[in-house]
């Protein structure tokens, strides 16, 4: 029995000794971590970005798609009115702008552009335009 508690204290002791990890394991575990997490952040931040571009026109188009619908609601009683329009504020920094061109005696091309204006001078410039929504409307008789 003795020669048995002899060996197994020795194998404690050597156990005993390395408890942790040394400096170089640390290090080298660290910098694997850091190459793993890097891209995954940055495909975070990207995905991120087109998440924000895609709500942007996706609030563009739903604008846009309500301003061709108020047209055709005010052209059904005033069809020689003019609906052309430059610059109108719309929600928050979202600006439309609205040509009326006549495609005839009894027909329209209505065309609403909307975009988010970036810089704040409130002219839709044209590397600001998210959405371009173009209808036809008839005189009604």
């Amino acid at each position: 029995m003795r020669g048995k508690l002899k060996s197994e204290t020795k194998k404690r002791s050597v156990y005993a000794v390395r408890k942790g990890l040394t400096l170089t394991e640390v290090v080298v575990a660290s910098s694997l971590l850091a190459v793993a997490i890097i891209p995954m952040l940055k495909g975070m931040s990207n995905s991120h970005m087109v998440s924000a571009a895609v709500e942007q026109k996706t609030h563009a188009l739903i604008m846009a798609q309500a301003k061709i619908d108020e047209i055709k609601a005010r052209s059904v009683n005033n069809y020689a009115e003019t609906f052309d329009e430059i610059n109108t504020s719309l929600s928050g920094s979202y600006l439309c702008s609205v040509s009326d061109t006549s495609g005839g005696v009894n027909i329209r091309t209505i065309t609403v552009l909307v975009g988010y204006d970036d810089n704040g001078n409130n002219v839709l410039a044209v590397d600001e335009i998210d959405v371009e929504l173009s209808t036809m409307i008839a005189k009604r008789i």
